[in-house]
């Protein structure tokens, strides 16, 4: 008896992960965040998060309308962009901004490109990106936890202005829980910490990015960013002070703009940490994560292309 094996093309393992089941994953994360920033800013930070992930959702759904695309939006991946753009925005933002912040991050970065796995940026901190450029007094106005809109100073724009400010800055422990200015999902260290627990705890992501992108961040404002010489910085606050939690964890392992081999994610982490730290240190701006994250994203190609190691029998030399 002849027996016929058919076999397709690789790959042939198969796992049971979904699009949708890991962006529910990545939602359960932020919970513990998206919390902390209704009980500091109130209802300004429940209604940002409420536009943002509306209009992201509904930026989606209307592309696939529009295009006659298979819909979408029950992956999840555009409530996770609108809640991580929500987490990027100061708590006294106009919510019509938000709104157009939410329909750029899905129309412009994410779906005039392809789609899901297709964008070469991260689309939350492309928006956030582009709100900054167009509206950079609301993108950079900040105000204090509670219902009164006390204006503030973030801790990195108090330790932009040197030593004779440190006296400023508020307590180690109030910028780990978050009650402090600043963007309304980058403030508590501590809920983001436990979501990014979870994530690896779930096998969403693993920690050698973030770790070297915290690392070097932290080595770097230890050793450069000290006003008494060298190996003098603060680097505590540095490191949980602004967005580097958020965007070590929640947006640097983005699947679609971040490398695929460990080694890759490596040297995506110290890039990161190495412009994070020169934008904070000697730039004008007192936060560089952002920043940092989207331009390594658009080296992220490059990165792959030499660190993926060759197929076996691939790249023999000829004679």
């Amino acid at each position: 008896m002849e027996i016929s094996l058919l076999a397709g093309s690789s790959p042939h393992i198969r796992s049971g992960e979904s699009t949708q089941k890991i962006m529910r994953d990545v939602i359960i994360a932020l919970l513990p965040a998206a919390v902390c920033s209704v009980i500091y800013f109130k209802v300004q930070a429940a209604m940002l998060i409420l536009v943002t992930v509306t209009s992201c959702v509904a930026a989606e759904y209307a592309w696939c309308k529009i295009t006659k695309k298979e819909n979408t939006i029950a992956d999840l991946s555009a409530a996770v962009t609108g809640l991580l753009l929500a987490f990027n925005l100061p708590p006294s933002l106009p919510l019509w901004m938000a709104a157009i912040g939410g329909v750029f991050a899905i129309i412009i970065v994410k779906q005039l490109f392809g789609g899901l796995g297709q964008n070469f940026v991260n689309p939350a901190l492309a928006a956030r990106a582009f709100m900054v450029a167009s509206w950079p007094g609301q993108m950079t106005s900040w105000q204090a936890p509670g219902w009164d809109a006390v204006s503030t100073a973030t801790p990195l724009e108090i330790m932009k202005k040197g030593s004779e400010a440190a006296g400023e800055l508020p307590k180690f422990w109030d910028m780990f829980v978050g009650n402090i200015g600043g963007c309304i999902g980058e403030t508590s260290a501590l809920a983001l910490l436990i979501g990014a627990v979870y994530l690896v705890a779930r096998n969403v992501i693993t920690l050698e990015l973030p770790l070297a992108f915290i690392g070097t961040v932290g080595f770097m404002t230890w050793m450069l960013g000290g006003s008494e010489g060298l190996f003098t910085g603060n680097f505590v606050y540095h490191v949980f002070a602004g967005g580097l939690i958020l965007g070590a964890f929640f947006m640097a392992t983005d699947y679609t703009t971040s490398p695929v081999t460990f080694r890759g994610r490596i040297i995506m982490g110290i890039g990161c940490g190495f412009l994070t730290s020169i934008i904070r240190l000697y730039g004008g701006y007192p936060e560089g994560v952002s920043y940092s994250i989207l331009l390594m994203n658009l080296v992220v190609p490059l990165i792959d292309r030499y660190m993926i190691p060759r197929s076996f029998g691939g790249g023999v030399a000829k004679k």
